[in-house]
């Protein structure tokens, strides 16, 4: 079982679908910070630069892509872990961000195990 201590930022421009993983990721343990837009998730980075553990990162949203949050993030925090999240396949354009060092990836629609996997591996992962 995971550090009752990891903060998970969840990232994503439907709040829906933010709602359902803070409520997933709450139940295995985690602390969950949510926002939804990158100019939120910058914000909350900011002030939280290196307690957050991870962050579950949408890749396509409305004003600041994901591809720009990400390096955003990167630039607060250089060891920022993050686990990417989309609709669109790990081949497409989301491999870009891939082949720059994020923790893994997540297609959705996912079921909580699914989630709960690929957050424990990103956190496990070295960065």
């Amino acid at each position: 079982m995971q550090d009752a201590k990891e903060i998970i930022l969840v990232v994503d421009d439907e709040p829906t679908l933010v709602r359902l993983s803070e409520k997933i990721l709450t139940s295995l343990g985690y602390q969950v910070l949510t926002a939804t837009s990158g100019l939120e998730a910058c914000k909350i980075l900011e002030e939280n630069k290196y307690h957050i553990d991870l962050v579950v990162l949408d890749f396509i949203m409305p004003g600041m892509s994901g591809e720009e949050t990400f390096q955003r993030l990167r630039e607060i925090n250089p060891h920022v872990r993050v686990l990417l999240s989309s609709g669109y396949s790990r081949e497409g354009k989301a491999k870009n961000l891939i082949d720059q060092g994020i923790q893994g990836f997540i297609q959705k629609p996912f079921v909580m195990q699914e989630l709960a996997d690929a957050v424990r591996m990103a956190l496990d992962k070295e960065a």
